[in-house]
């Protein structure tokens, strides 16, 4: 007589297994399990940027409320890795429309690094961001000048592309530009940062 395997419960399931069932069969309690899993390593990157505690507390539930739509679209490996930097971009985000506010709505300091914006574009593409590095005060400082010496078209662009994760269309009928200025902006934008930052003194490492 032959008996039939039990099936897993969720927390018996890696990430990846865990993953691709809610890609399958949409279920929220597998996302749960992952939620439970990795929350305490959300929390933490949402606190280095967020203030109070309450701040950071929300910023991580909004984020998996997100994460609902994503993971169902997007094949992610090396999760633990995408869902810190993805955090992180996510934390930016509220910093960036946070400081419109500001006297000048200027961008100071937080952005993303070479690395990150190379992984989000993995992700508008429909990829996986698979790489995770760790932000130095000096590599921000760095881009900071860096994003502040960059004309205005191109430094719009990234922001709306890797910030507020606009597509091409939308970053076009926000600034008014066409596709093909998105495009070369946002390749431009990118080369300069990347030539700044390569120059940089110290802060590239």
């Amino acid at each position: 007589m032959f008996f039939k395997r039990r099936p897993k419960s969720p927390t018996e399931l890696s990430d990846e297994e865990l993953l691709a069932r809610y890609r399958l069969e949409g279920a929220v309690a597998d996302l749960g399990v992952l939620y439970e899993r990795h929350m305490p390593l959300v929390f933490a990157v949402c606190r280095k940027y967020l203030r109070p505690d309450e701040d950071a507390q929300d910023a991580v539930m909004q984020l998996f409320e997100k994460l609902l739509d994503t993971l169902r679209r997007h094949e992610v490996s090396n999760f633990p890795a995408w869902l810190q930097t993805t955090a992180r971009n996510h934390c930016l985000m509220i910093l960036r429309a946070r400081q419109r506010a500001g006297p000048d709505g200027a961008l100071v300091l937080h952005f993303p690094d070479a690395a990150d914006m190379e992984s989000a574009g993995v992700l508008h593409q429909g990829g996986d961001a698979t790489e995770e590095q760790e932000l130095t005060e000096a590599r921000l400082q760095a881009l900071e000048h860096a994003l502040a010496d960059l004309p205005a078209g191109q430094r719009r662009c990234l922001e709306l592309f890797y910030l507020e994760k606009k597509c091409y269309r939308a970053i076009a009928d926000l600034t008014g530009f066409d596709l093909g200025l998105v495009k070369s902006h946002l390749q431009n934008g990118k080369r300069n940062l990347k030539r700044y930052l390569d120059s940089a003194p110290n802060a590239a490492r």
